[in-house]
């Protein structure tokens, strides 16, 4: 019973981790960070899905498999402890694992401890948790974290954010009287200006999201038709990743993310086949329709990252992070417009500039769908 036991018990955590995997690769959680004179304690909060892809994809083959859940765990420990980088000054700390808390909600919590900090002045944390890892071609995973700071002698909490781009710094102050404890709201400011950051990178780095876009763009014939679709796009998109964010609309992954990658196919092949509808009613109806998954899609840059933020704070990531969507997107959609639009007039012909113009839309249409067709698969995985 008990080999019975021990062998199910890894595939219902597994098969659990699947469910919330995206073709997002990002995987969310949360860190408190408490600074002491001689030691960094850091809780980590590690989602399921972290400790999956870790596990499957980052173990070495010749390694033999975990025999239970409690040894995945421990593993995933000492792979978290080579890739979250603690430094006091500039001299990283060596750390160590001291408890390792069932998983509860799809998330394992871990306790670190990182001694021999020597009241440090400033505390740099870096991480590049998955990021070895490809989901796809050129589109590899990476952790991110939602991070609370304190330090004895008083209490700061800071909703900040730490990902492989954002690493996080904080500079100590040892001049407080001992046992004096001050707390202070979290700055809206800094936390915004990293949102919209972490907005950014997300796009930029979500292949699918920007082929879609790309897809609309050759479409689009005129600055008017672009303006056009661009905001049925954002409109429905800004829509559900509100709604998911709040708890209030929620699909499965296995439905968003196929349809997400659908959506790339669908676009591009209509631009192949029937280029006459590129235009009109029929191309903003299918910009809202499929903008709605893609939101969806953008929510699991969010949705673990403002657990347990207050109402305000909330509504300030869900608004900088939904800016820096939309300046990603201008980052590609406004050169690619204006790029083939000044290709299709270095031609005086009004023919030769059609044949020009059919040919780049063709092409880059083609191009799309096929990339499309991978993201399709990869989803379906």
């Amino acid at each position: 019973m008990k080999t019975i036991h021990r062998a199910i018990l890894p595939a219902v955590f597994w098969i659990g981790a699947t469910v919330s995997i995206v073709a997002h690769p990002v995987a969310q959680g949360a860190l408190e960070v408490r600074i002491f004179p001689e030691t960094v304690h850091v809780q980590a909060r590690v989602s399921s899905e972290q400790i999956f892809v870790a596990n499957t994809f980052s173990a070495s083959p010749n390694k033999p498999r975990a025999a239970g859940l409690a040894e995945v765990w421990q593993r995933h420990g000492e792979y978290l402890l080579s890739h979250l980088k603690v430094f006091a000054g500039d001299r990283r700390l060596t750390g160590r694992v001291v408890a390792v808390a069932d998983a509860r909600n799809n998330f394992v919590v871990y306790q670190l401890e990182f001694p021999d900090a020597q009241s440090p002045g400033r505390v740099r944390i870096e991480e590049d948790l998955l990021n070895e890892i490809e989901y796809a071609p050129g589109n590899p995973w990476e952790a991110a974290f939602v991070v609370r700071i304190l330090q004895s002698g008083r209490t700061l909490l800071e909703e900040r954010l730490l990902s492989r781009q954002q690493p996080l710094v904080f500079d100590c102050d040892w001049k407080s009287a001992p046992g004096s404890t001050t707390e202070t709201s979290p700055e809206q400011g800094p936390m915004a200006r990293q949102y919209v950051r972490h907005g950014i990178e997300h796009i930029l780095s979500g292949y699918d999201h920007l082929l879609f876009v790309a897809a609309l763009v050759l479409g689009a014939v005129t600055f008017w038709d672009l303006v056009k679709v661009v905001t049925a796009f954002t409109l429905a998109h800004t829509v559900t990743l509100t709604l998911s964010v709040l708890n209030i609309l929620r699909l499965p992954s296995q439905v968003v993310e196929p349809m997400i990658a659908a959506s790339i196919v669908i676009v591009a092949v209509t631009n192949l086949f029937w280029p006459q509808r590129r235009r009109g009613w029929t191309r903003l109806a299918a910009a809202f329709f499929f903008g709605l998954f893609h939101g969806l899609g953008f929510a699991g840059g969010l949705l673990s990252a403002t657990e347990g933020m207050t109402g305000f704070s909330v509504g300030v990531a869900i608004a900088a992070f939904s800016l820096g969507v939309e300046l990603g997107h201008q980052f590609v959609v406004l050169p690619l417009f204006f790029g083939l639009k000044l290709a299709r007039v270095v031609r005086t012909d009004e023919a030769e500039r059609e044949r020009i113009s059919l040919a780049l839309l063709r092409g880059g249409s083609l191009l799309i769908a096929l990339a499309g067709l991978v993201y399709f698969v990869a989803a379906l995985r």
